[in-house]
């Protein structure tokens, strides 16, 4: 993703969302829990950048690969508030979620697009 700042354009390639209070209680069986009202977000990859920078970085702060969620719209780790404020020190942008959401749209399209012509 590509971001302005001060008249640059600057590649942005693992990017953090907002935090957020997550209601309800996590799954049954589930070994870490973001529910009860605790925050979290997500750290995640700008389209088309490959996957090992987002595992690379996510090593950087301390993540396990195992936390790891590969959903197919947004393949991501989770993050309590303190790992957010390590991850934006370690170099990641803030990037709200729906902006992030817009360019996988828009990338997925242009990539479909591209398929068939």
């Amino acid at each position: 993703m590509r971001r302005q700042a001060e008249g640059e354009l600057l590649l942005v390639p693992v990017m953090v969302d907002e935090l957020r209070p997550w209601p309800g209680r996590a799954a049954p069986g589930a070994t870490r829990t973001f529910g009860d009202g605790k925050e979290s977000c997500h750290l995640t990859l700008s389209p088309g950048e490959d996957m090992s920078v987002l595992h690379a970085f996510a090593e950087r702060i301390g993540l396990r690969r195992s936390w790891f969620q590969p959903h197919a719209s947004a393949p991501h780790y989770d993050l309590t508030p303190s790992r957010r404020a390590a991850a934006i020190v370690a170099g990641a942008a803030f990037v709200p979620a729906r902006e992030q959401a817009r360019a996988r749209v828009k990338a997925r399209r242009e990539s479909m697009g591209k398929i068939s012509e």
